[in-house]
């Protein structure tokens, strides 16, 4: 038999829109295919990095805007993945799809990774005018048409997303927590945790940037909030900074993973008050299964796939996220009977440890590649 070496193929992740930081790219996929033993490295729209989470982090300057990150950007994503002289590349977002295409006619095998529903997501993207939206969200559905039957797989954030693109190629890989995160130690007694509530992710006025200090305003005296993530838009944050509730918020700004998860385990419950858009009501909230496996309530949007999720799991509250006053009573109602809350907490920990966890979502990416090559 011949002794021929087997050599792992140049996996690149490239993204030109997300944080290098993002939680599904660089924690979740590119650390665990390095710790896997994979040859990866992360093409990202940053200033050159140090490695991060154990990945390399190769950057290729920031956006001076949209139009930029679309086109002058996209572009140096393109010659750093050729220079990088990647088997397989792996993207991450749908201004990409060109440089897929690209990178597909010149012999590289192509991972579209779908993190959202494009076309809902423009046809809820406030910035662009109304009268753009529908012929945008048009151009995204036939780019990702040809893009589907043009890459070598799919892969999907849900399996809404996935019913878009041929099943023969697609793969579901959800954003599930770790199963470590749920293993830890219990946190301290809801008792004596200094928060009534958590939020941390994504501060959008969609996400429910405005509620948020709101909710934490209706609260009994005394109580805080601690909110950890980042605002994309200046109106957002001055609203919610002169809101009355924001000096009972601590605000910890865009911090890493691990803090985040420091910070949940010290509320009493986490809280997901997106708004009813069309690109959240089918998809689930990263946020909500993070708090489950820190075995915290979950307080969420009444959104009928929410409240089949928690209903089955029996691990929280779900209500109406545009009324501030039913989340406040929905957190207070936990945090004056402090058995049922850790009883709710520790069911949420429970469905992340025998279903909702990323090692599960993981072994199917880990099988991915091999397939490609």
């Amino acid at each position: 038999m011949n002794d021929i070496a087997h050599v792992r193929p140049r996996i690149r992740h490239l993204t030109s829109v997300h944080r290098v930081e993002d939680t599904r790219i660089l924690h979740r996929e590119c650390a665990s295919l390095v710790r896997a033993g994979h040859d990866v490295a992360l093409i990202a729209g940053r200033p050159a990095r140090e490695p991060l989470a154990g990945v390399r982090v190769v950057g290729v300057g920031l956006p001076r805007n949209r139009i930029d990150r679309a086109f002058r950007l996209s572009w140096r994503v393109f010659r750093a993945a050729r220079r990088e002289r990647a088997d397989i590349c792996h993207f991450h977002d749908p201004e990409l799809i060109w440089v897929g295409l690209l990178l597909k006619l010149l012999g590289c095998r192509v991972v579209y990774d779908v993190h959202e529903d494009v076309p809902l997501q423009i046809m809820n993207k406030w910035w662009i005018p109304w009268y753009a939206r529908r012929f945008l969200a048009w151009g995204a559905a036939v780019a990702e048409w040809i893009g589907g039957r043009a890459f070598d797989a799919i892969v999907a954030a849900t399996p809404t997303i996935a019913e878009k693109f041929p099943v023969a190629k697609t793969v579901v890989v959800q954003n599930f927590p770790e199963a470590e995160i749920a293993q830890r130690p219990e946190p301290v007694p809801v008792e004596e945790r200094r928060y009534a509530f958590a939020y941390v992710g994504g501060l959008k006025a969609v996400q429910g940037a405005r509620e948020i200090p709101e909710v934490a305003a209706a609260l009994p005296e005394g109580a805080r909030a601690v909110v950890a993530g980042w605002f994309d838009d200046e109106a957002v944050e001055r609203d919610a900074r002169s809101s009355e509730g924001w000096p009972r918020v601590d605000y910890l700004g865009g911090v890493a993973h691990e803090r985040a998860i420091e910070a949940i385990r010290d509320a009493v419950c986490g809280i997901v008050v997106d708004h009813p858009i069309s690109n959240y009501l089918d998809s689930y909230s990263t946020k909500m299964f993070e708090y489950m496996a820190c075995a915290v309530p979950v307080v969420c949007s009444d959104f009928p796939l929410w409240v089949r999720l928690v209903g089955d799991a029996d691990c929280g509250i779900t209500v109406d996220p545009m009324d501030p006053r039913a989340a406040a009573a929905a957190i207070e109602k936990l945090l004056t009977d402090p058995d049922e809350a850790r009883r709710l907490g520790a069911n949420g920990r429970r469905a992340i440890l025998e279903r909702y966890n990323w090692e599960t979502e993981f072994a199917k990416l880990d099988a991915l590649y091999p397939r490609l090559v």
